[in-house]
């Protein structure tokens, strides 16, 4: 992957990862809008598109709000999104691996944002004598401080994983022996048992939700008969 393409993704990894939870979570972040992203910036936006979907299948059971811990989606759908893209349409095992080095990329930073509110933390702490005076520049200096981290944060992992999983899937690629066929049905049997356990877990507690679930379900199915 040459740096004329990385410089985009990076700057895009870093974009996304800031959507997540920072700014301004207008939910481009999510895997089937970022990975989209990430093939167009490669060329190739309806590989960015297939890797989205699926990992969408696993994100849905992602609910990015309070405290709690979580993969960070949108800068690993970038990587997801760029590592398919980069390889030939149709390429045995391109799918399965794209998906692994996201899943591997969102797991990373996930710990990663833990890690920065951490930081935060500190530096809220170190702020507090001012923030509790009224002190608006302190304000200020803390939330584009966290900001500009955040993006930082976002660009780094999403650079990381580029620069080690290219060269891992390329060579991998080079000793796959599954067809295409199989390695991309066993990938989307897999994660379509994740999508359904996580809609199973979205839904069951709600009567309502369940048959607007069905309702919707049903309607998708219908436009794809008729199509």
């Amino acid at each position: 992957m040459s740096l004329e393409t990385l410089l985009p993704l990076v700057l895009l990894g870093a974009l996304l990862g800031l959507d997540v939870v920072s700014f301004p979570q207008a939910m481009v972040s999510r895997p089937i809008a970022a990975a989209t992203l990430a093939g167009l910036v490669m060329g190739a936006p309806a590989s960015g598109l297939m890797v989205g979907a699926a990992l969408e299948l696993i994100a849905l059971d992602t609910l990015p709000f309070g405290a709690s811990r979580y993969p960070e989606w949108g800068s690993a759908a970038v990587v997801g999104g760029a590592l398919f893209a980069n390889q030939p349409t149709g390429r045995a095992g391109a799918m399965t691996l794209a998906v692994l080095g996201s899943l591997a990329t969102a797991w990373i930073g996930g710990g990663s944002m833990v890690a920065l509110r951490r930081v935060n933390a500190r530096r809220a702490r170190a702020a507090r004598e001012r923030v509790d005076a009224g002190s608006w520049p302190a304000v200020r200096q803390l939330m584009l401080g966290g900001i500009a981290l955040d993006l930082l944060r976002g660009g780094a992992i999403t650079a990381a994983a580029l620069l080690l999983f290219v060269p891992i899937m390329q060579a991998t690629l080079g000793s796959w022996t599954l067809a295409p066929d199989v390695s991309r049905a066993a990938a989307v049997t897999m994660l379509a048992s994740v999508a359904v356990a996580a809609c199973w877990n979205l839904f069951h507690p709600s009567h309502t939700a369940k048959w607007l679930f069905a309702g919707g379900l049903a309607a998708g199915l219908l436009l794809l008969v008729l199509r």
